[in-house]
């Protein structure tokens, strides 16, 4: 197992005999080395959660270049995240979120489109695994602050890099089909913008910690549900609704298509397309109880130049392909597409979900 020096000095004057790693959540410190903040160990068989790190999983997960992610929280001992019905929870000071993206890579070290291992008794097994980049999000007493770091290509460890990265990728898709692109790894800032959920204050928030994404059957857990399974064991508190608001997941052929298509929106889009947030000036909003012309449906768009693909409307129903939403989202120009930022590719299994959506709808835009 891989430990800085600086922690194993302080574990061995601490007299400390096992060499356990402790998560910390860091007052002002932005430390160099992700393995500072002891929120799990890596060796070449197995990432190791240390005590009290949990790992939890979203209905529907925003799409990265079909990278998948291990998504943790850890909080002070003795010290819960309360409940809001519609908003990210509150996380107490000193608490630590972080959300590492990996790969499953081929023989010849192409990232495969494969599902996300499963986290058992705390560890997630990285046989052909290459893991990319770790994104923490720390709450201190000033509010959230978010943190890029890059993994070593020896993988024991990932470095700060507040520029970000551009990491030269192949994806293999599941029918033999190969895509070269590049991995882009978002600064600091750029991380910042995207969670910065209301354009006014600015203030930092998570994004999937909110009820509807995380009450879904646990992963990690058996025979819980995930939101019962944090206030089981006193990591969740407050008055929860029941029962409380849920997003469909999206890959569920037995879901409603327009649920699923919905929580993929809200999921993908809803953090800057909503009243407050960085998009509010477009006047499109893909939060879950939005409707009309504030979902898109037969909008004509303000300001969007490039963004239309020559289309008129953000949804013209029962016609996707005259449809300004479908068409940001399935390109990858880069003055047109949607999300702007945390993809270089298309989502093609997402956009034929919309397109669905869409072409299901009646009527038309006059």
């Amino acid at each position: 197992m891989r430990f800085i020096v600086a922690l194993l000095t302080v574990f061995t004057l601490a007299g400390c005999a096992d060499e356990k790693i402790t998560p910390r959540g860091f007052a002002t410190e932005n430390p160099d080395r992700l393995s500072a903040w002891g929120m799990f160990d890596v060796d070449a068989a197995a990432l190791r959660l240390s005590d009290g790190v949990a790992p939890y999983d979203l209905a529907t997960p925003l799409f990265s270049d079909y990278a998948q992610k291990l998504r943790t929280v850890w909080t002070p001992e003795g010290a819960p995240a309360i409940y809001n019905a519609t908003q990210a929870f509150d996380f107490p000071v000193g608490t630590v979120v972080t959300k590492t993206f990996y790969y499953p890579v081929a023989e010849d070290g192409a990232a495969m489109q494969a599902p996300s291992r499963t986290v058992s008794n705390g560890e997630m097994a990285l046989d052909n695994i290459r893991l990319l980049e770790t994104r923490i999000l720390v709450r201190r007493a000033d509010g959230w602050h978010a943190l890029p770091y890059i993994w070593n290509a020896e993988q024991t460890d990932a470095v700060l890099k507040r520029t970000g990265d551009i990491i030269p990728t192949t994806l293999l898709r599941d029918d033999g089909r190969r895509k070269d692109f590049a991995y882009i790894v978002p600064n600091a800032n750029q991380c910042a913008a995207c969670h910065a959920t209301n354009a006014t204050t600015k203030e930092i928030q998570p994004i999937g910690l909110k009820a509807r994404h995380l009450n879904k059957s646990s992963a990690f857990a058996p025979a819980f549900n995930q939101l019962d399974h944090w206030i089981a064991r006193g990591a969740l508190v407050g008055d929860v609704e029941t029962p409380a608001p849920r997003n469909a997941v999206w890959t569920d052929a037995d879901a409603p298509v327009a649920a699923r298509a919905r929580a993929y929106l809200d999921i993908n889009c809803s953090h800057c397309h909503n009243p407050r947030g960085a998009a509010d000036t477009s006047g499109l909003n893909l939060e879950p109880d939005a409707a009309g012309p504030a979902l898109g449906l037969c909008k004509a768009p303000i300001a969007a130049g490039r963004g239309t693909g020559g289309r008129a409307f953000g949804i013209v129903p029962g016609a996707p392909e005259r449809s300004i939403t479908h068409y940001r989202m399935a390109t990858t120009d880069p003055a047109a597409m949607m999300p702007e930022l945390g993809r270089a590719l298309a989502h093609e299994e997402g956009v034929a979900l919309i397109g669905e959506w869409i072409a299901a709808m009646d009527g038309g835009c006059g």
